[in-house]
């Protein structure tokens, strides 16, 4: 006999399958029930199945909460009892900083392009040996299950005063994880925290020395990684097995920090990927550009996100923009009717977009101040809105059950109920400061700040 639960799961289940991301197999369903890479389940930021709490505090639904080695801003991933997070330990011993080696095909550095003083909001070149270190911790307790130094190196530049040398979310597929460490490489490790191989791209030199940001991500057996920097760029696709090159792609673009999305339209798999020069798209199995549309500002952070198929990518430093662009066409887009419809104020700069039940939710640069749009029309629905009590975000805001969290750098988390117009249901605050965005599993959050991780869940 079916339980009211068993119905209601099969609903939920249900919505994820019809949700218009494409044809959704029963491995897609599995990862509904987890948070297995960067924006979740579904790449949006929503996580359709969970039922997290409304509110929380240090004292209040706190189911626990353990201090991380190091530091690290990615988002942990979850599967399963399992949660996986990335950082760098610093070890304490000295030694000589040394300019980044050169990839392939890359220009030696030029003078003064590697400085030892921080300037910018850039921190010093260091001279210390970090330990680039992956982590699996019991999702019931917290507990470490297990602990991996996949690489030991003074990095050869420095990074934002606000980031570190562990930005990129890992990303799973239940059986094989890939943690990515950008100019210290890429590793594939089981569940078990086996190492099956490991692949080095070279070292970045990023715009500025603001380090590096984007995460790996996953489609069927194929692992993708994009590399734009201050030299030679290119996106690269290996088989996810082997750490095989299937295929790299030469790209001329200055550094950027987007997370590549994948969706598939009309029967073919494409990765879209945001950029400064330009959005473009890849066929995923043979890395030939689709399309292309060129309009996005500088530094571009934020990952694109879909529905119905429609790719909505913005970005938001020197200048806004954020461009709805229909899939199915191919070539140069500007000036088409695949621009479906723009936008040029208040997009973000670091937090990635929310889109959650046809509508579209960002906030201005890092501030807190919120935009809701109707994906088909356009429309503003909350149109640059003040959040209340909360002023600096670098965290991306998170959907389920029909409340939208929105996490600020000081630690205080509004929780607003889905739609229009802007209504509060909880605010809440933790000690820590939290530039890292929110995992939402089953009944829980987790939410990983400069010092420690919680699990946010009803006592």
């Amino acid at each position: 006999m079916m339980t009211r639960i068993s119905i209601l799961y099969g609903c939920a289940l249900g919505l994820v399958l019809t949700s218009g991301l494409g044809t959704v197999n029963a491995a897609d369903a599995t990862a509904a029930q987890n948070w297995h890479q960067w924006r979740g389940p579904l790449a949006n930021g929503v996580a359709p199945l969970a039922d997290p709490p409304l509110k929380w505090s240090e004292t209040e639904n706190v189911k626990w909460k353990v201090k991380t080695p190091g530091f690290g801003t990615s988002t942990p991933i979850i599967w399963g009892d399992k949660l996986f997070l990335i950082t760098a330990i610093p070890t304490g011993k000295k030694t000589e900083a040394k300019p980044a080696t050169p990839a392939a095909g890359q220009p030696a550095p030029a003078a003064g392009n590697n400085p030892r003083r921080g300037g910018g909001g850039r921190s010093e070149v260091p001279d210390e040996v970090y330990q680039f270190t992956v982590m699996c911790l019991d999702r019931k307790t917290g507990k470490t299950l297990w602990q991996k130094v996949a690489r030991e190196q003074v990095p050869h530049e420095g990074h934002h005063q606000d980031h570190g040398f562990a930005s990129a979310s890992p990303t799973t597929d239940g059986k094989l994880l890939l943690a990515y460490f950008g100019s210290r490489g890429l590793y594939c490790y089981d569940l078990d925290g086996n190492l099956k191989w490991e692949k080095d791209f070279g070292d970045m030199r990023t715009r500025n020395n603001f380090g590096e940001g984007t995460s790996p991500v996953l489609s069927g057996d194929t692992v993708i990684i994009n590399w734009d920097h201050e030299g030679a760029d290119f996106i690269v696709a290996l088989d996810k097995n082997t750490g095989k090159e299937l295929w790299r792609k030469e790209r001329d673009e200055p550094t950027s920090w987007s997370t590549p999305l994948v969706v598939t339209h009309d029967g073919k798999t494409q990765v879209v990927v945001n950029a400064t020069g330009k959005v473009r798209s890849y066929d995923v199995a043979t890395g030939a550009v689709l399309w292309e549309v060129g309009g996005q500002t500088v530094n571009a952070i934020p990952s694109p996100v879909t529905a119905d198929g429609v790719v909505y990518v913005m970005s938001g430093f020197r200048g806004s923009m954020l461009q709805a662009i229909k899939l199915g066409r191919t070539g140069d887009l500007a000036g088409t009717d695949a621009l479906l419809w723009t936008h040029d104020k208040s997009t973000p700069y670091v937090p990635s977009p929310l889109l959650y039940d046809g509508q579209l939710y960002f906030l201005a640069a890092n501030s807190g101040i919120l935009s809701s749009f109707d994906v088909k029309t356009g429309k503003a629905l909350i149109n640059a809105e003040r959040l209340p009590g909360v002023s600096g975000v670098y965290a991306s805001p998170v959907g389920a059950k029909d409340r939208v969290y929105l996490l600020g750098r000081e630690g205080t988390a509004l929780v607003l109920k889905k739609g229009a117009p802007l209504e509060v249901l909880a605010t809440n605050k933790l000690d820590d400061r939290t530039d890292s965005s929110i995992a939402a599993v089953g009944k829980e959050l987790f939410i990983r700040g400069h010092q420690y991780l919680y699990c946010i869940a009803e006592n």
